[in-house]
């Protein structure tokens, strides 16, 4: 039987206990996975510890950037066979009927009344069964959020990628990054360091901005042209006045960024994505947006498609994440050291419940 690291009060959530569970009843086009790798997200630490509410199971296993080998495949699965190394991101299910769904947007999926969009974990399948994540040893999900691993990439690379990476890589595939583009990074943390080497690998001029100065010469080795610090600098944005951006993507996790500054140091309808969520609400003027005639958004991890382009740049590009390994049984003090910022940039679970 499966068995994982489980949370059961958001007051007490660093005290995992390791539970059995049950995955959901196979289908015809499920693949199941025995986990090597999981990533560690600033959504596990969200979820756990009921910053983004409570808990929607009786006892969650988060984790939702994982990498394993494939046991089981059903009748209708395609392009998977057993043995193969796959990844499974941050959802498992949607509808696939409903209009975001049948135009490559399943990540928006907004159900059809019968299904719905699922997440890796702390959700619950149209069956009634609970979804629970990658601090485990196993996970069963459709062909469509599966995504084959390239033999280039590690194990304990490409976890991190399944989410943190291609929260950062639609918004740059989305908005035609390229060779002449201007790419402001704000955050210089498990999400940002990826936009950095993403936008760098895709040609762009990439800024990274960044609260303090301590990240720079970290920023600088991602393949970031310059560095901005704002609490040095809280003008930072007037030096791009004459020297735009097209597109600045936010990773923040606070509200406390300097939002309106973001929007001045765009170029005339300039795109500003917000990655990065908050547990509060941001707060901007409109007018700060008319005066660039700029475009305030957000993305929601990735598609299937920009999954794979992702995977396939990373493995010819050679992108390597900065991670910290660890044995999966110390998945809480990793996670409290997320919650304090101590880690550069991203941890990396590998399995020891087998």
């Amino acid at each position: 039987m499966p068995k994982g690291y489980a949370i059961s009060d958001t007051k007490n959530w660093t005290d995992f206990k390791v539970i059995d569970f049950d995955l959901k009843a196979p289908a015809d086009d499920d693949i199941d996975v025995s986990i090597t790798h999981c990533g560690i997200c600033g959504s596990d630490v969200h979820t756990i510890s009921g910053g983004w509410g409570p808990l929607k199971v009786p006892q969650v296993i988060p984790g939702h950037e994982i990498i394993g080998t494939v046991t089981q495949v059903g009748k209708n699965v395609k392009d998977i066979k057993v043995g193969d190394r796959v990844g499974v991101g941050a959802q498992v299910g949607s509808c696939m009927h409903c209009h975001p769904c049948t135009h490559d947007n399943e990540n928006y999926c907004i159900g059809d009344g019968k299904g719905h969009m699922v997440d890796t974990y702390n959700s619950i399948w149209p069956d009634g069964s609970i979804a629970q994540g990658g601090y485990s040893t196993n996970i069963r999900a459709p062909e469509q959020f599966v995504f084959p691993i390239p033999e280039g990439i590690k194990s304990e690379h490409a976890a991190p990628m399944l989410c943190a990476g291609l929260t950062v890589y639609s918004p740059l595939y989305r908005n035609n990054v390229g060779p002449g583009s201007r790419v402001g990074v704000v955050g210089i943390g498990g999400l940002g360091h990826f936009a950095v080497m993403f936008a760098k690998a895709l040609g762009a001029d990439v800024v990274a901005i960044s609260h303090s100065a301590n990240k720079k010469e970290d920023a600088i080795k991602m393949g970031a042209t310059e560095f901005v610090s704002t609490k040095e600098d809280p003008e930072w944005s007037k030096k791009f006045l004459n020297k735009p951006f097209d597109l600045i993507i936010n990773t923040a996790s606070s509200s406390a960024v300097d939002l309106p500054g973001m929007v001045s140091a765009l170029k005339t309808q300039g795109r500003c994505i917000c990655v990065g969520m908050p547990e509060d609400m941001i707060k901007l003027r409109v007018q700060d947006l008319a005066m660039r005639g700029a475009f305030l958004g957000s993305s929601h991890i990735g598609n299937k498609k920009e999954a794979v382009e992702m995977l396939k740049l990373a493995a010819e590009k050679n992108i390597e994440p900065w991670i910290e390994v660890l044995d999966m049984k110390e998945c809480s003090k990793a996670v409290e050291r997320v919650s304090k910022g101590d880690i550069r940039y991203r941890f990396v679970l590998k399995q020891d419940l087998n």
